[in-house]
């Protein structure tokens, strides 16, 4: 379904706002201040004051692992493009007006409302633990502390002053909405018959004539035309190949796994239940003992009933988040509770019930109801983690040495990489590269610093190795042109195959299109002639019923004023389809109803409200960004 009609909770912008941090709202202020009086030229200004090129740089490193937290397996390749680069100067040219809108307008709110909104706001529960507690584990996900994060909170909450009352503001009835997704989700049955540009293709056959002629076109001659690139030798010093040639012992290994007991076993968990009498520990001594008589009379209900603790913890208990559940906080490790908590669970037997506990929150009954963990694991079971551990642990130590020695050498025996890797017990391999990495590049030729390194003039006119390049954490690599190849048109000979098949692919696009536009000439000319068109289906946004996108929009953009209709359509590939509208139907009330309908139309307006509220801001407040966009850059002579 459309990211556009896709329901979007409050609570899920939270999450996003809160725990991933967008660089909108977020982006680390004191770390950026600080630095405002640094030497680095300025990059942005907003409000008279620059940004300089060091904060755009840690606003790219927020960014960056922000964006790996969320997907650890993402190529770091795109995390270092300019247009990813241009979204953090942006958004920190963002947050900077809206500061400077918040100092001018006093909007600084206090620690206690601050504390307040994020203790009573039900919209962060999910960060407090069931004991009224921050949820540090959560954080700690996110690269926080609590001070940090409630410190970013606080920032929050001063620049969401400033646009909540604009993005708040919008209002809208019933009939906008409607009338909106009624035109964008509008159905409309159609009859299709598609010209497969693949069923022409396996017809064609061009001769030897035809195939020399394609690719002697002046316009194709791009088309076929190798890029410069260079064959190289290089060899690789990480700690992967330091692993294979460490040197250990049995008992290396079994010394190893004594003095590392705790991360070979399964760390002990405890589930517990618990009724909580709230006060606070500053409340007058009258309101505080009123609260423990209570705790009191419950524990000793507790005590005379142990199995209707969870009966008595629903009727009883003030933690909001677990008396629902009967108490129950599930289990938990040692520590993850404040400390009075936690000392209590962890000195209990299972099925025991303790006496008042005191915390900061009140006064706590709790029933341990389980445990799991805490056993060791035997050697057997994780000697090959033990060895990889030991062997990495040698590696890197290993490491500073070999990576001196490997520098040393390509650069005193530069002619060969032989002499490197016989000292370091390295294997030379070999590629093709070009001066960019390519798509589908990994490890090493993924680095641009590499390959400019193998392109460099030293390294292509006297095939000397290139210095000792650090290509990643403990990883240099070092490389040797073995021939140059200059960017050229091959001859027809090397590339027969390439070309005949980018002929036929033409040739078959242009049949295509030639049938296609005769059948729908011949519909436009006879509406009721059907021959050939499949049975009728229903299209729309939410239903494209194999349509690309281009096709999907030229089909339900095509007037429809006066029906059957008849138009034709040709997709990327060089296939056509022709379609008759038969009739429009009214959206499916199935993928947006008017309710989600309004709500949805109501957000794109705030949030429109929203950017052209903060556009003017920047307006006022002077922001300005110096560095080209990277579509200037490239456009630029």
């Amino acid at each position: 379904m459309f990211e556009f009609v896709r329901a979007n909770t409050r609570l899920f912008q939270f999450i996003l706002l809160i725990l991933i941090l967008p660089s909108f709202a977020f982006v680390g202020m004191q770390g950026y201040t600080s630095m405002m009086d640094g030497a680095n030229a300025g990059v942005a200004t907003v409000n008279g004051r620059k940004i300089t090129q060091a904060e755009w740089d840690a606003a790219q490193r927020e960014q960056a692992d922000r964006i790996r937290r969320q997907n650890p397996t993402i190529d770091a390749k795109l995390l270092d493009t300019p247009e990813i680069k241009r979204q953090a100067l942006e958004g920190l040219v963002n947050e900077r007006t809206l500061k400077a809108a918040a100092d001018k307008q006093h909007f600084s709110p206090s620690a206690e409302a601050v504390n307040a909104r994020f203790w009573n706001d039900p919209q962060f529960a999910f960060l407090r633990n069931p004991d009224g507690t921050v949820n540090k584990a959560l954080l700690a996900a996110q690269g926080m502390t609590p001070s940090i994060f409630m410190e970013r909170l606080r920032q929050d909450y001063a620049l969401r002053q400033v646009m909540g009352p604009i993005e708040t503001s919008v209002t809208v009835g019933t009939a906008a909405p409607k009338l909106a997704f009624d035109a964008l989700l509008q159905q409309r049955e159609v009859q299709m018959q598609h010209f497969d540009a693949k069923e022409f293709a396996a017809k064609l056959n061009p001769s030897d004539a035809d195939i020399e002629a394609f690719y002697k076109e002046p316009a194709n001659a791009a088309k076929f035309k190798l890029p410069e690139s260079a064959q190289i030798q290089y060899v690789v010093l990480d700690l992967e190949a330091l692993k294979k040639d460490v040197k250990f012992t049995e008992d290396d290994l079994l010394n190893y796994y004594k003095e590392n007991a705790s991360r070979y076993g399964v760390p002990e968990e405890r589930r517990a239940s618990h009724i909580l009498i709230k006060v606070d520990r500053s409340a007058p001594a009258e309101e505080r003992a009123k609260a423990k008589a209570k705790a009191e009379e419950i524990l000793a209900q507790v005590r005379k009933n142990p199995a209707e603790f969870a009966a008595l913890a629903k009727k009883n208990s003030q933690d909001e988040g677990s008396a629902a559940n009967g108490g129950d906080l599930d289990f938990f490790s040692r520590g993850a509770m404040v400390k009075e908590f936690d000392a209590a669970v962890y000195a209990m037997k299972p099925g025991e019930i303790s006496n008042l506990v005191e915390t900061d929150f009140g006064y706590h009954i709790i029933q341990l109801t389980g445990t799991r963990g805490g056993e060791q694991k035997p050697f057997e079971a994780v000697r090959a983690e033990v060895e990889a551990e030991v062997r990495k642990q040698l590696a890197q130590r290993r490491y500073s040495e070999a990576a001196e020695q490997f520098g040393n050498l390509v650069y005193e025996q530069s002619d060969s990489l032989q002499p490197v890797a016989d000292k370091l017990k390295l294997q030379i391999q070999t590629a093709t590269v070009l001066r960019q990495p390519q798509p589908d590049a990994v490890g090493p030729l993924a680095s641009a610093k590499l390959l400019d390194a193998v392109f460099g003039a030293d390294a292509l006119r006297n095939k000397r190795n290139t210095e000792a390049v650090e290509t990643g954490p403990s990883q240099l690599v070092s490389a040797r042109v073995v021939q140059h190849n200059l960017a050229r048109v091959p001859p027809l000979a090397d590339v027969k195959d390439k070309v005949r098949a980018q002929l036929i692919q033409k040739l078959a696009a242009e049949q295509a299109r030639k049938a296609g536009e005769a059948r729908l000439a011949a519909l436009k000319a006879n509406p009721a002639d059907t021959a050939g068109l499949e049975a009728a289906t229903t299209v729309s946004r939410a239903k494209p019923q194999g349509l690309t996108r281009a096709q999907l929009e030229a089909v339900l953009g095509a007037d429809a004023s006066k029906l059957p209709a008849a138009l034709g359509v040709a997709a990327d590939d060089g296939s056509y389809v022709v379609v008759r509208i038969n009739q429009l139907q009214p959206r499916d009330a199935t993928v947006i109803d008017d309710k989600t309908a309004a709500q949805q139309y109501a957000a794109a307006w705030a949030r429109a409200e929203g950017q052209a509220y903060l556009a003017a801001l920047k307006s006022q407040y002077k922001a300005s960004i110096k560095v080209a966009s990277p579509a200037s850059a490239a456009s630029a002579p």
